[in-house]
């Protein structure tokens, strides 16, 4: 399995068991529309009224390449986002994952992923933290051997 393979699967975007299909690396051009951007009902951002930052997570389901520019506009303001790439085509799910790693070097943000096909990108004033308590012990409450 090639490294490319590697990181597609770990990225979520392809199935480890299949082997037999490979992705290109070339990317379908297509046209972009120009600065005709409008606000995307699929974009939902947790508390509109608040303007404080740290008070705003947004949340976008793209169905295509073409949402994009509203992910990397939100985080530009400091947002963090959730971007969950289950709904889409494997080949644009991959432009978008490229995308938001771009932004997040370029803004010195982060990029994690938190399930198959969803990533959190973070600002770089934010920090994720695990939820694994420090110095957790083995047979703690949950144990149940």
């Amino acid at each position: 399995m090639g490294s490319v393979r590697k990181a597609s699967a770990w990225l979520g975007l392809v199935d480890d068991s299949d082997d037999e299909r490979y992705y290109d690396d070339e990317y379908a051009e297509g046209p972009e529309p120009g600065d005709s951007w409008a606000t995307n009902p699929r974009v939902r951002v947790a508390d509109e009224t608040a303007q404080e930052q740290g008070t705003r997570i947004a949340t976008v389901t793209p169905d295509g390449f073409r949402d994009a520019r509203g992910i990397g506009e939100l985080f530009r303001e400091g947002v963090p986002v959730i971007v969950n790439l289950t709904a889409m085509e494997p080949s644009d799910a991959k432009r978008v994952v490229d995308f938001a790693a771009g932004l997040t070097f370029g803004l010195r943000g982060s990029i994690e992923r938190v399930a198959n096909r969803v990533f959190l990108l973070t600002p770089a004033d934010y920090k994720v933290v695990n939820g694994e308590p420090v110095g957790r012990v083995n047979g703690g409450f949950f144990n149940q051997s």
